[in-house]
């Protein structure tokens, strides 16, 4: 079996799978030894991959490589079934390298767009067996706590489904700036990419991805665990 660990800037999700089926996906705040040993009872996990978005502490790791015969943690150095064309690689996020490999499994030998919403706002282009880059901009979330903490008056607000459009109040005001702007924003970019591409697909990911979906004027493949999917792809890649 493998253990697919995807270390977060909030949290770290946990997947287990036995080849490409996944048998168990959990997410926690604060990773530790025994939150990880309570998650994996009942599993014999032979092959295992990190991805971290911050640096991983050795107790984590040295847990890992004592007691799984094969552990790899992901980098820009990974062999990958398709190029990096990137500046600097070695600053690309795990996180999104991990998207765009789910994409190649998912779509192969096609151009695809893939757009997580999740902390950051980002958008990887793969064009079709090679990563050609990508754009970073905030998220839902981190729009409105900038908001909150660069003004002096402006409230903390979440997102909601129901608002009023122009904000009557200042909270609507905000959820509709901020909501609606996103919306705007990922519908242009799928828009410039249309113009310049012939056909590509789309996939929509991350942690306000079911939030947003139903909002984009655009045909999209919606696949949550898209990031799960390609680390699980990874590790059998790399493991051969």
């Amino acid at each position: 079996m493998n253990l697919i660990v995807d270390i977060g800037n909030t949290s770290t999700k946990l997947a287990v799978f036995d080849g490409n089926k996944m048998l168990s996906q959990s997410r926690i705040n604060e990773l530790s030894c025994e939150e990880l040993e309570n998650k994996l009872t009942g599993f014999k996990i032979q092959k295992a991959i990190v991805s971290s978005v911050k640096r991983l502490p050795s107790y984590i790791s040295d847990l890992f490589f004592s007691n799984i015969p094969f552990v790899h943690l992901l980098s820009h150095e990974s062999r990958l079934p398709f190029k990096i064309e990137y500046d600097n690689p070695e600053t690309l996020g795990s996180d999104r390298i991990a998207a765009v490999a789910g994409a190649f499994n998912l779509f192969p030998g096609t151009e695809v767009l893939v757009i997580d919403a999740g902390t950051a706002l980002t958008f990887d282009f793969l064009s079709p067996n090679i990563y050609k880059g990508g754009n970073i901009s905030p998220g839902l979330t981190m729009r409105f706590k900038a908001l909150n903490k660069f003004t002096d008056r402006l409230p903390l607000v979440s997102p909601i489904e129901s608002f009023t459009f122009p904000g009557q109040n200042t909270a609507d005001a905000i959820v509709a700036g901020v909501i609606t702007g996103v919306v705007y924003e990922i519908n242009e970019y799928i828009r410039t990419f249309e113009d310049k591409q012939t056909n590509f697909n789309i996939i929509l990911t991350g942690g306000d991805s079911e939030f947003l979906k139903d909002k984009i004027n655009y045909h999209i493949t919606y696949r949550p665990d898209i990031v799960i999917d390609g680390l699980n792809y990874i590790l059998e890649y790399n493991a051969k």
